[in-house]
This record gives structure tokens, sequence and C-alpha cells, in this order.
């Protein structure tokens, strides 16, 4: 079957087309997204602009040509922290689905960490053991901790990229700036860990584009060698590579390997939540993978019709 899957994430939207049969992992067809930026454009009230509404609806409309253009028998849509926390979330779906006719899921932050946690499953196995996932999104941070396929811990915290630097670094990197930021980061993770450092993990594992950024940054391979080379994010080299990042403008940090131009705003705030993780729960490395929410989604949808990717 085709399928599918619309993410309307904090950043980006985007529409992946996979195909997917039973005993095969989904395969990718075809990859429609765009840079919406909602999380930064969420006013002080918390409330998504008209601008952002437009924003979406348009890029919605366009990824529903797209999935009927590719063949999808089905589309699956969600939304996470940007929508989900928007005040006027409900008013937001509601325009969408008046001018698209599609439904957009909001997904509850632990759902996110849960599916997230099921692709790094499925991606490395029973083998790893027990797994501990972390995904650095705009809006989000969400960390999973478990022995099967449904972890024992799944948490979201509002530590994404886009969220911490419209909030903490709008004005620049003052170094006082920077050192409160850190200083939050490191308070808010720590004050549910006992959760997760209670049983040391047998693999620890990040996810998604912010922690892929950084592992390129700081050395692991490109995209183009292929999806099945390991990489890794090296503690080491990634706490000596923040003050450099803290002495880039955006222009040079969007000129390193594996930064997008319209992500390398966020770079220095991700950097301080990824160097934050490895730090509190004692981690050298982190494996990165290539699956995510998306996968997920796919999976658990394949799962439920019986279709097992």
């Amino acid at each position: 079957m085709r399928l599918g899957v619309l993410d309307i994430g904090s950043n980006t939207g985007h529409l992946l087309v996979v195909d997917a049969s039973g005993g095969a992992a989904p395969m990718p067809a075809y990859s429609h997204k765009e840079p919406l930026r909602l999380a930064e454009h969420l006013d002080e009230s918390g409330v998504v602009s008209d601008s952002g509404v437009e924003a979406l609806t348009r890029f919605v409309a366009s990824s529903l040509e797209v999935a009927e253009d590719k063949g999808c028998g089905e589309m699956l849509g969600f939304a996470t922290s940007a929508v989900r926390d928007a005040r006027n979330s409900d008013e937001v779906l509601d325009r969408v689905r008046r001018s698209t006719g599609v439904d957009i899921e909001v997904l509850p932050g632990e759902d996110e960490a849960r599916l997230t946690f099921l692709a790094v499953r499925r991606w490395f196995g029973w083998s790893s053991g027990r797994l501990a996932v972390f995904d650095i999104g705009g809006g989000s941070l969400e960390i999973a901790v478990g022995s099967d396929e449904r972890p024992d811990v799944a948490q979201s915290l509002p530590l994404g990229a886009a969220r911490l630097t419209r909030d903490h670094l709008s004005d620049g990197r003052d170094p006082d700036a920077v050192r409160r930021l850190r200083r939050a980061i490191r308070a808010a993770i720590a004050r549910d860990a006992g959760s997760v450092t209670r049983s040391a993990p047998d693999h620890s594992v990040a996810t998604s584009k912010t922690f892929r950024s950084l592992g390129r940054i700081c050395g692991a391979a490109p995209s183009t060698d292929g999806l099945l080379v390991r990489r890794v994010l090296d503690a080491v080299v990634l706490r000596e590579m923040i003050p450099k990042l803290l002495g880039m403008s955006q222009r040079e940090i969007a000129a390193l390997p594996g930064v997008s131009t319209s992500r390398a705003h966020q770079i220095v705030a991700g950097a301080l939540v990824a160097e934050a993780v490895m730090d509190l729960f004692d981690l050298s490395e982190l494996e990165i993978c290539p699956w995510a929410l998306r996968e997920g989604i796919i999976l658990e949808r394949l799962d439920q019709i019986g279709v097992r990717g």
C-alpha cells in the first residue's frame, strides 16, 4: 500500500509518501516539505498568527494535491508542539479542515515520545537491549526509555530549539542570556531525571534534524553516505564545539555541514539541550537513528491494519 504521512512540526511541514508491504521496511517514495516555523508564529499570548495559519493551510492543501498525485490510499495528518501548545489550536485546525478537508490530529507529547521510541526500537531491534531515546524538536524535547516496544518512561519537555531561541535568544547570544538559558535547560531536564536513570540503558540514541545537524557538525558522515552508516554525536566534541558556535554569525553557522539556512539560528539552543542531555545522563555518545516520529506513526498504522513493516 502507499501511505502519506503529513507531519506538522514546530519548524517544518513535511509530507512523506511511503510504500509498505508485509515483511519489509516502509520505503520512502516521495517527500514534500516546507519551513513553516510555526513555533515562531506564536505571539506573546500563545496564539498562532493569521500569517502562520495561512501558511499552514497552503501547505496542507499542496500536500493533499501531492498525496493524490502520488496515489496515496490514505493520508495521516498530525501536529506536534507548536500547534499542541497554541491557545487557538482548535481554531487553527478547524480553519485548515474547512479549507482543505484534511483532519490533523494533535499528538500529546507523551505519544510523540512513545511513537519515536517505537521507530527507534524497530530500527535497531531487540539486540539493543534497554533503549534511551532523545529527540530535540522545534518546540519540545522528547525522552523515552524502555526495554520493549512501548517505553517505560515517555516525557515531553518544552525545550525545543525554536522555542528556546524565540524565548531566550531572540536578542542575540549575550553571555548572560546563554548562561541563564543553560541553567534553565538543565533544571528542567533534571527535575524528573530519576525516572530515566533508575535503570541504565544499554543503548542511547538521538533522532531528528537537530541531532543530525549537530552530529554532522561534530564529524558524523554526510547523508550521501546512506542510511546504514553508523553516526554518533560525541559529547567531548560537542562540548568543544559550543563556544565556537557562540562566536559564529548565523551566516557562518548556516555554512557548516549539515545545517540548513532555515535552522541555523536554532543550532546554539539545540546544542545546549544536547549537551545538557549528555551531561546529566552521563552519556559519552549518542547514536543517531535515521527513523523518528514519522516512521513511528507509519509503523503503528501498519500494525493496526495488519501490515508489519
